[in-house]
Order: C-alpha cells, then structure tokens, then sequence
C-alpha cells in the first residue's frame, strides 16, 4: 500500500508506533532520525485527512416545511 492508499486509522496507527519507538530510547540516531521523518510524514497525512474530512462534513438542518437543509460544518 503506498502512502496515498493508506487509512487514516493506518497512518495514526503507524504515527504512534513510531512515537512509541523514539521515546524508547533504544535506538540509534540514523533509525531514529528515520523514524522522525517518516512520523513527521505521517503527521502531515494525517492532518491532511482530517482537513479533507472536515470539509466533508455537514448539518442537518430541520426546515418549517418539514424539508431538511444541509449546511456546512461550523465549529
């Protein structure tokens, strides 16, 4: 699966794998700055599918002739 294929649960899954080893202190620099870039990659896909999914989102409003209007998400 390549990076553009992978789920968001995958990727977060992963993203915490590799937290997981940095903060084991078992490592040597050359892994762990490899471990580094790849979250950091992992970080940004992440963010990158939540954004898609926020705009994804919308509500449900109840109109007064009983129709149901959407409208964008607004937090």
């Amino acid at each position: 699966m390549s990076e553009s294929e992978i789920t968001f649960e995958a990727a977060y899954g992963e993203l915490e794998a590799v937290v997981a080893a940095l903060e084991s202190g078992d490592i040597s620099l050359e892994e762990a700055l490899t471990l580094y870039e790849r979250g950091h990659r992992l970080a940004q896909q992440c963010g990158e599918m939540l954004d898609n999914a926020e705009l994804r989102i919308s509500q449900l409003q109840d109109e007064e002739d009983g129709s149901i209007s959407r409208l964008p998400f607004d937090f």
